[in-house]
């Protein structure tokens, strides 16, 4: 990978997926600083994330140390508020040092402009999870949560979530769906703003890139449940990568590339002209 591209990775949803997988993410985020300069962690990095005043959830040491060492070593590291993780605060910026991103968010990725965000409410549907996520994201609900023992809000959250019974399943039709209208609104975005280059979502646990437009993509990173997957951004194109394994081994295979064409056609393309 280009060191002066973007890296984008999501949906770990650590402490709920496969062991495994958990583990194979670890090494992926340790090889990071050969990568890039630039790491995106596109939302739900964990299953669950609470910042209590004194207390941090030792479940998580291990990926906090090698986020801070990211870091410390001068990688940028933006961490997009998830529908599992949005209640991040001063613990993750001040100690870890990761940006804290509330999306959808206007940026840039890879070099060119980009819309960035995790991808939870938006679209058609999902009308209950709209009306609550306004109530649970907010300082009362923050404030009340806040009473509860670490251990009985883990505990609640784990029969709530949906995240382990996932493991080893393919997309079933409601993430297939979901992964629908957030390209529905990918195409919108990119219709509505002739400079905006590039949409980058997650969510759905499916992995793609669609070209919407000729040199204008919808790009999805996919997951670390199902997929062990990313994307990564350079000057040259986007492509989104996995591990051939499935978490048992290192081995990476391409899932989907897209390489901008040379000369003429490529400042077209970079343009968001039609080459």
């Amino acid at each position: 990978m280009d060191p002066n591209g973007t890296l984008i990775v999501s949906d770990a949803h650590l402490g709920a997926a496969p062991a495994d997988h958990e583990a194979a993410f670890l090494r992926f985020l340790e090889s990071v600083v050969d990568r890039t300069r630039d790491l995106v962690i596109n939302g739900d990095l964990f299953d669950f994330w609470f910042e209590y005043g004194t207390v941090i959830q030792r479940r998580h040491f291990p990926v906090l140390k090698i986020l801070r060492s990211v870091v410390q070593s001068g990688v940028r590291v933006r961490l997009v508020a998830g529908n599992h993780d949005f209640w991040g605060g001063s613990f993750l910026t001040d100690q870890i040092g990761l940006e804290l991103v509330e999306g959808p968010v206007r940026t840039e990725i890879g070099g060119r402009p980009a819309l960035l965000a995790h991808g939870d409410g938006l679209g058609s549907g999902d009308l209950g999870y709209k009306a609550l996520k306004r109530v649970i994201r907010g300082r009362p609900a923050r404030s009340a949560f806040r009473w509860l023992h670490p251990d009985l809000a883990a505990g609640i959250i784990r029969l709530v979530s949906r995240t382990e019974s996932r493991h080893g399943r393919t997309p079933d039709a409601e993430s297939l769906g979901r992964a629908g209208r957030l390209h529905e609104w990918a195409a919108d975005r990119l219709a509505e703003d002739p400079d905006l280059q590039v949409v980058a979502l997650a969510h759905c646990h499916v992995p793609e890139i669609r070209e919407i437009l000729p040199g204008r993509f919808y790009v999805n990173s996919g997951d670390w449940v199902q997929h062990c997957s990313w994307a990564e951004f350079s000057p040259d194109g986007v492509r989104v990568l996995g591990l051939a394994g499935s978490g048992s081994d290192d081995a990476t295979e391409v899932l989907y590339e897209v390489v901008y064409p040379s000369g003429p056609d490529r400042n077209a393309v970079l343009e968001g002209g039609s080459g």
